[in-house]
This record gives structure tokens, sequence and C-alpha cells, in this order.
């Protein structure tokens, strides 16, 4: 491809079946979950026609192919989040099980009563609700980072929330909502100044830029697979491994012990331990898979176009004069998310009727509730664009939108 941000041609909806099967369909719920490319769905196939046999509990020649792929792709994993050492990885089921595991498994090992949890007004209930049950169990305190009208956190806000009493900070990387990036490395910092820890969620930053958790300087770090073009029901955890070593499991039985009698059982070593129960192997191979999909498209040409789609697309929305840009107003800020509403059109209405001409976008609470209601709206759509998006997809968007508005306004 010449030209990365030439957003009118597309070389990518051949290599994802689904798109490519209804071209006609302007996907822009990405943010929800990403569309698989065919190395990723064939790298699954290609596991349960050639090696499918259950991963840790055979000596058999496809028990151990089988171990042996989902230890390449942990590493795999490893190398793509920047991490030397692949026994950091823990395969979950989702981003949302990794925070569990964080909030229920390694919160109660430092948190005493009195002390402080922060995290953003902007999280996803998945990186909130876990830290509500965490400070309830040890009587602390949950403190919210609030951002400007923007979505920007000012270092004055750090400053004010982020002191002795703060134990753990948890924070998106990238806004569901508004798109926008935190300053992890500033939450970070200044947590690690007080000995606490940092708990980041990437579930909206791994499939939009490059991710090192070094840089992060973060402690845990959690993402879906599906939202990174992988397979559903996988998700990564990574931590510091003195942590993780010091941590309980979160939960037991099958492969993740070393050895149990009738009254107490040794835990395995890091990361199995964590890994109760039967791996989704074809899953962890179809997430390296995507993962190598996404390295071969290059992070420089993927950002790029990415940034020319959001662009070109909120230009076009904002010359809409009946509807109103949520978040910041330079595109550049937005990471693929562009939250809107209509004026006086509830956003399931704008969503019925985009399907209805073959546009797909999301609307709702966007399972941010704190954020809109601190926002003052109920409910908003959200379009989100990915690098395999085009031109032709945020025409139907705007054509598709003014057909909501004549719909309701003659």
């Amino acid at each position: 491809m010449s030209n990365p941000a030439d957003i009118a041609a597309n070389p990518y909806k051949r290599d994802f079946p689904l798109l490519a099967a209804n071209p006609d369909l302007a996907f822009l719920d990405s943010a929800a979950t990403a569309q698989r490319p065919a190395v990723a769905l064939d790298a699954q196939r290609d596991f349960y026609e050639t090696m499918n046999a259950n991963a840790l509990r055979g000596l058999y020649r496809l028990s151990v192919e089988a171990t042996e792929a989902i230890e390449d792709a942990r590493a795999h994993v490893a190398r793509f989040i920047g991490v030397d050492d692949a026994r950091k990885i823990v395969f979950c089921r989702n981003a949302s099980e990794a925070l569990n595991l964080v909030a229920h498994a390694f919160a109660p090992t430092v948190l005493e009563p009195g002390d402080e949890v922060c995290i953003t007004i902007m999280e996803h209930h998945s990186n909130l609700i876990p830290w509500q049950q965490a400070c309830r169990a040890a009587g602390a305190r949950l403190v919210y980072l609030f951002p400007d009208e923007h979505g920007v956190i000012s270092e004055a806000e750090l400053d004010a929330k982020i002191g002795p009493r703060t134990k753990i900070v948890a924070a998106a990387q990238v806004s569901n909502v508004l798109g926008i990036e935190n300053p992890v490395p500033a939450m970070a910092r200044r947590v690690h100044a007080h000995g606490g820890f940092m708990v980041v969620d990437g579930a909206q930053s791994v499939p939009h830029m490059p991710v090192n958790v070094q840089e992060l300087d973060a402690d845990f770090f959690a993402f879906s697979a599906h939202k990174a073009l992988g397979p559903f029901g996988v998700g990564v955890l990574w931590g510091k491994l003195d942590l993780l070593e010091a941590m309980p499991p979160f939960l037991t039985g099958g492969e993740m012990i070393s050895s149990v009698t009738q009254d107490d059982a040794v835990w395995a070593p890091v990361p199995v331990k964590f890994e109760a129960g039967t791996h989704d192997a074809a899953g962890i191979v179809g997430t390296a898979a995507a993962l190598g999909y996404l390295e071969g498209i290059g992070w420089d040409a993927l950002q790029a176009r990415e940034q020319a789609l959001v662009r070109t697309a909120m230009e076009r929305m904002a010359a809409l004069p009946y509807l109103e840009i949520i978040g910041h107003p330079d595109p550049a800020q937005h990471h693929g998310a562009i939250s809107f509403n209509v004026r006086g059109i509830h956003p399931h209405d704008v969503a019925s009727i985009l399907d209805e001409h073959d546009v797909a976008i999301r609307a709702g609470h966007h399972c941010a509730q704190p954020l809109l209601a601190w926002l003052g709206v109920e409910s908003c759509c959200r379009a989100s664009l990915a690098f395999c998006n085009d031109v032709g997809d945020i025409d139907a968007l705007i054509a598709g939108l003014d057909t909501v508005w004549r719909t309701f306004n003659g």
C-alpha cells in the first residue's frame, strides 16, 4: 500500500471474511469487538484439525504439540507488549476476568483500612466494579480522577488525588467512550513515589497503538483478544513476577496445582497457578495469529490510516448542525472512538435506523455509566473506526445520520 492514509482505497477488507462477504456493511463498532482476519480464524481451525488435545495433560504427541502451541503464543503475546519473560503472561477469559483477578487476588494482599484506590471517572465497569468491591472488603476508599470538558486529566488533578494514602491506581490507557489516552506514566510515577501500584486496562489501547508495559511503568496490564482481532473468550493479564508469585490464586482446580492431598494443596508456579481448568487453546493460538497480523501491517501505517479516518469522520460529522460530538475537538485524541448524540433523538433510535441502512454503531451507556452521568447524558451513540474501514463507511454513516434526522424532522 503506497499511502496508508489513503482511506479511499482499502486493501484490508478482503482479509476479513465477514467484511468481504458483506461489502455493503459499514461496521463501526470495533471498540466493542473487532472483526477477525482470516489468518486468526485459520489458526483456530488448524489447531482443531491438526493438534486437538488437552494441553498439559498428556504425554502423547498431540497433547505435547497443543502445550507447545500455547507456550509459543504466550511468548508472542509477551513480545507484543514489550515483555521478555513469558511467565508473566496469564491467560484469562477476557480483560474483565484479568482485572477481577488483580482486584480479588492482589488487592487484599496490600489494601488496609484507610487506604485509597484511585481510578478515573472514565472507567469501563470492568475496571470500576472490582475496585468498589475490593475497597468495600478492605475498608479502603475509592477516589475518582475527573478530566476537563475534553476528557483530559490534568497534572493538578493527579497531584490532588494520588497521595500518601493511595495504594493502587487503576486506569484505562484509552477510554472506550471518549477515545482519549490517559496519562498512565504520570499516574504510575506518582503512585510509585508513595509505594503503591499501577493497574492498566489496555482493552482499548492494544488494537490502536504500540504498547510497552515497561514504558508505561505498570505493575499489571490487562487486555482482551477479541478487541485486537482475536477470538472471543481469551484475555491477557501481565503482571510483575514478584507480585504474581506473592498472590494467591483466583480460581482453583485443574492444572493450577503442583500437588494435592486430602487436606491441602500446593500451587503450580506462575503463570499456571492462575490458569485453572482447560485452556481455550485454539483461541490462544488464534490470538497470537491476530497479533501477528497487526504486526504485519505495522503501527505507523495503522495509526496513519486510523487518524485519517477519524479526522475525516469528525470533520463531516461536525458539519451536521443537529449532531453533537462528545469529547475532545481534536481528532488525534480519539483513537478510533467517536461518541456523539443527535439532537432530540434517542441513541437507540439512531442506531436502529442506521442498522436498516447497513451501518453498525453502538448506542447506550457503553458500560461507563458514571462517566455518562458526569457528562450529563443518559446514553450516547459511538462510531468506532479501525484500519479496515474506509471513506465509504464514513459516507454511509453520514448518509444514515441524514436519514435519521429526516425521519424525525421531515
